[in-house]
């Protein structure tokens, strides 16, 4: 364990002063996971209903977080919004950018926000996809630029990818993680670069089968949501697809697995090099039956289910430990001010 990370399993690695790029789902979502974790934020973003936004995440975050863990929170840190980027980022510690996924924007941001940054402070983006090389290409002091890729509910799920580019040091990495693990974050190290990371790669696949089952009207989107959230969903909770597959295997653990059903990956079953055409019918109809499951249920409603849901799930594999919830029973231990887990010493 480095000294950087096992500072961070004390709670030492969390930044004072957070500066915020893009008010969005993810940026709010960003603003939401570090104030709760007692940092102070400063959020930009030219979106005049950037406040009230926030303002929104943040009350659905602290039902959900304080309902996540019976450990003892750190007290809030204090938010303002920014008016400019440089305004957010002058006197921040790290820096994250959430804008979308526009490589030029994102490149033209990112040089702003290094030239207003100090030099010494980390600057991280959430790009879902965008190679970091490309993206820190205009940077003033590349060397402590990578991606932090999280995912929605950032407050809740802890899964964040850290990827740097050619130019990204690997104390910059290093930090990053640390950062991130104070944050009660699962910081998975990408170490090669490659569009779309590994999650969203693995996320693509199954949304691209979707849009075909949809557009050759075999199932619905309530009914591909349903063969996912009652069947594998649950295993992928814990064990995700390559230890769920060993276990199928049985007592010939993978290598049998392999044998009785790779074969089975020649068969014509699946479109993942194909995407259907995305013709104004089947928008309409993926549309229309989005609206029909939603039920009439606003965002901010299907957002609090949503996360009532994943506090259920991470508290019930807290109780194992096992997958995200040993990371939360970690973070609690950080919480309750034990220092270390003697097992990691």
């Amino acid at each position: 364990m480095t000294e950087a990370v096992a500072n961070s399993r004390r709670g030492e690695a969390t930044p004072g002063v957070v500066g915020l790029i893009g008010g969005g789902v993810i940026g709010c979502g960003w603003a939401a996971r570090f104030l709760l974790a007692g940092a102070d934020v400063l959020l930009y973003d030219p979106d005049p209903e950037t406040e009230r936004k926030l303002v929104e995440v943040l009350n659905n975050a602290r039902k959900a977080v304080h309902a996540l863990t019976d450990a003892p929170l750190p007290a809030e840190g204090s938010w303002s919004i920014a008016h400019t980027v440089a305004e957010a980022v002058e006197d921040a510690q790290f820096i994250q950018e959430s804008i979308s996924e526009r490589e030029e924007l994102k490149i033209s941001v990112l040089n702003e926000i290094s030239k207003s940054a100090p030099t010494d402070a980390l600057i991280a983006s959430s790009t879902s996809g965008l190679l970091p090389t490309r993206l820190q290409v205009a940077m003033v002091h590349p060397e402590r630029f990578l991606v932090g890729h999280p995912f929605n509910p950032v407050y809740l799920l802890p899964l964040v990818e850290v990827c740097g580019g050619s130019q990204t040091s690997q104390n910059s990495i290093d930090q990053a993680i640390a950062i991130y693990s104070a944050l009660g974050m699962y910081p998975l190290y990408v170490r090669k670069e490659i569009d779309g990371f590994i999650a969203d790669r693995l996320l693509e696949a199954l949304w691209r089968e979707s849009l075909w089952l949809v557009a050759e009207g075999t199932a619905t989107v309530s009914e591909i949501d349903d063969a996912i959230r009652f069947g594998a969903g649950l295993r992928f909770a814990a064990m995700g697809t390559m230890l769920t597959y060993r276990i199928a295997g049985g007592e010939g653990g993978m290598k049998h697995f392999m044998s009785q059903f790779g074969p089975a990956l020649k068969w014509p079953w699946t479109k993942l090099m194909d995407v259907p055409e995305l013709s104004e019918d089947l928008l309409n109809r993926i549309e229309a039956q989005s609206d029909e499951q939603a039920g009439g249920a606003s965002v901010r409603e299907l957002e609090s289910v949503r996360d009532k849901c994943l506090v259920a799930v991470l508290r019930g594999l807290r109780e194992v430990p096992f997958g995200a919830g040993e990371v939360l029973a970690q973070y609690e231990f950080v919480l309750n001010g034990r220092g270390i887990d003697p097992k990691e010493k």
